[in-house]
């Protein structure tokens, strides 16, 4: 059961990182916030993102916990994310050559950046997709081990965008001179194979579980 949960620890770690690798508004803000007010600003900023996705967790579980007991929705969630995480992984690995960590201060938000950490997850697009799909996908596999299965699928995923955004914080405070963007592209490029096994896993997982229904 440890061994399991630890599985779902570490792949939910490494699939959220590949996320929060990926440029968005969330990083906008945070490297915008953090030349204002410092290392704080990106830990800040993963709170209010943080209780969002805590409180999209609750209502998921709490309102949906017998729909997604439905053999019929893990196949039809396990199989999308599978695709999603191979386009995910193709346009991580197509990027590699010209992608760069802008370092550009654009809108300074005058939000505390808890309420900022919030509006900006909401205001990404690909946030959505991710927690209808991806997301959805983990919690139905991770709901088959309970509580504890959920509990350690949340706390790597949102350790992981903690740990990336105190770096970048700490890299606009420090002087951005341990973050370059070699070192930024093999990090994707890292997170990209992981994405592809991780893909295999939920397609093999999903039409394994077709085969009991057909």
């Amino acid at each position: 059961m440890l061994t399991t949960l630890l599985t779902i620890f570490v792949s939910s770690f490494v699939i959220a990182l590949s996320g929060a690798l990926m440029p968005g508004p969330l990083l906008t803000v945070t490297i915008s916030e953090s030349s204002r007010r410092g290392f704080a600003a990106g830990p800040l900023l993963i709170a209010g993102h943080a209780i969002l996705e805590l409180a999209l967790v609750v209502a998921l579980l709490l309102g949906l916990a017998p729909f997604f007991q439905m053999p019929v929705i893990f196949v039809a969630t396990a199989i999308t994310g599978a695709f999603i995480l191979l386009w995910m992984a193709f346009n991580m690995f197509r990027s590699l050559p010209t992608l760069s960590l802008s370092w550009e201060e654009n809108k300074k938000s005058e939000n505390h950046p808890i309420v900022s950490g919030i509006l900006m997850s909401v205001a990404n697009p690909y946030w959505i997709i991710w927690w209808a799909t991806i997301g959805l996908g983990y919690i139905l596999y991770s709901w088959r081990f309970g509580l504890w299965g959920v509990a350690f699928f949340f706390t790597g995923h949102i350790l992981a965008d903690l740990i990336w955004y105190s770096m970048i914080s700490a890299a606009v405070a420090r002087g951005r001179s341990f973050l370059n963007d070699r070192l930024y592209r093999g990090l994707i490029a890292v997170c990209a194979v992981f994405l592809v096994l991780f893909a295999c896993y939920f397609a093999y997982a999903g039409f394994d579980k077709l085969n009991t229904l057909i």
